[in-house]
């Protein structure tokens, strides 16, 4: 290699000649190492020499320069409701921020707190960037208007759906699957005609108040596939206990006691999240009901408060980190399949079941 490696702390950007001559190759030469290409007939070995000569010179790739010439700026931004400043369903982001580090790329990360205008700013400013795609994602799965800014560039929906007959490819979990495998799980262990649902909206309410009352998609899904897989067998819910105000320990405390006072029986509770299921523990606790020997429950989404409890409650839980791999990949490598990418909610089985005690 020659000489003339420029001074530290020079300020001065590391041009690719400089790079080239402290090889001993040419400029042609180290444009190919960096961008990667493997159809020039190169050595293992100038490939060596060049990333060598690239670190000890502190090289870095003009990225403005490369965008411009390729077309592409190595940058993909996810945009979200509440995603990225909560802790319900952050490790969406991890998902997406290993696959994508896999494929060199850069993620830029914005909430929008549910509040369109700020969207709107938000999405100007990225795709003024040159972003190479958009991850769209929902705190929690549910139907989206998407702006128009979307449509100018790649798309991938993350949690949610288009709520406009279109083809924009989604990444959601499968909550339809994971009320049947809920219902499913009491079956086996014999429970038949006295299996309750815990967590409708009370009449007139479509969500909770502190996420702009949307309409969250899992409740029709998993009511959905827990009513299949009880038909199978010629049985139904012994009835559904609507919450007061949100899916939290609260109210599902509140809804259980008032299900025990009117005199209902069960020996099992489904209950729509793990918050609410934490509530009916209280609640049973209350009424000198033991989890699972009196009242078998499961829950969903598979948060931490499934561990808080004693004993430890069985769960569907919610794949956020596979759903924000799935989404980058597909932003990656469109399949062409219209479709909704489904993917399925693990068991995590507690010791929260149990053969129905009557």
């Amino acid at each position: 290699m020659t000489s003339g490696r420029p001074r530290e702390g020079s300020g001065r950007r590391v041009t690719l000649a400089q790079v080239a001559a402290h090889a001993g190759v040419s400029p042609s030469a180290v444009s190919f190492v960096m961008n990667g290409r493997t159809d020039q007939r190169l050595s293992a070995e100038t490939f060596e020499r060049v990333r060598r000569a690239a670190d000890e010179l502190g090289y870095r790739p003009n990225m403005t320069a490369k965008t411009l010439r390729t077309g592409r700026s190595g940058t993909v931004a996810l945009v979200s409701d509440f995603v990225a400043s909560t802790s319900f369903a952050n490790s969406m982001v991890r998902g997406a921020l290993e696959e994508l580090r896999r494929q060199d790329t850069l993620l830029f990360t914005v909430d929008t707190q549910g509040e369109p205008e700020l969207e709107e700013q938000l999405l100007h400013s990225l795709i003024g960037r040159h972003i190479d795609g958009v991850i769209y994602a929902s705190m929690f799965t549910r139907e989206v208007a998407l702006s128009p800014l979307l449509r100018s560039v790649p798309l991938v929906l993350l949690n949610c759906v288009s709520k406009e007959a279109d083809t924009v490819p989604a990444v959601v979990p499968d909550e339809r699957r994971a009320g049947f495998d809920a219902a499913e799980l009491l079956r086996a262990a014999g429970h038949d005609r006295h299996i309750w649902f815990v967590g409708t909206l009370a009449p007139g309410r479509t969500g909770g108040h502190a996420w702009h009352d949307w309409n969250p998609l899992a409740l029709t899904q998993r009511l959905g596939g827990i009513a299949e897989r009880l038909s199978q067998d010629g049985l139904a819910l012994a009835g559904e206990v609507p919450i007061a105000e949100d899916w939290d320990a609260v109210d599902g405390r509140s809804a259980v006691a008032d299900l025990l006072s009117s005199g209902a029986r069960p020996t099992a509770l489904i209950c729509v999240n793990d918050a609410v299921a934490v509530g009916a523990y209280q609640a049973l606790r209350a009424a000198g009901l033991e989890v699972p020997r009196d009242v078998s429950i499961v829950g969903f989404d598979g948060s931490q408060l499934a561990l808080m409890v004693e004993p430890e409650l069985t769960t569907l839980a919610l794949p956020q980190e596979e759903l924000g791999r799935r989404a980058a990949r597909l932003l990656h490598a469109p399949s062409g399949d219209p479709s909704p990418v489904l993917v399925r909610m693990p068991l995590r089985s507690g010791a929260s079941v149990a053969v129905p005690g009557r």
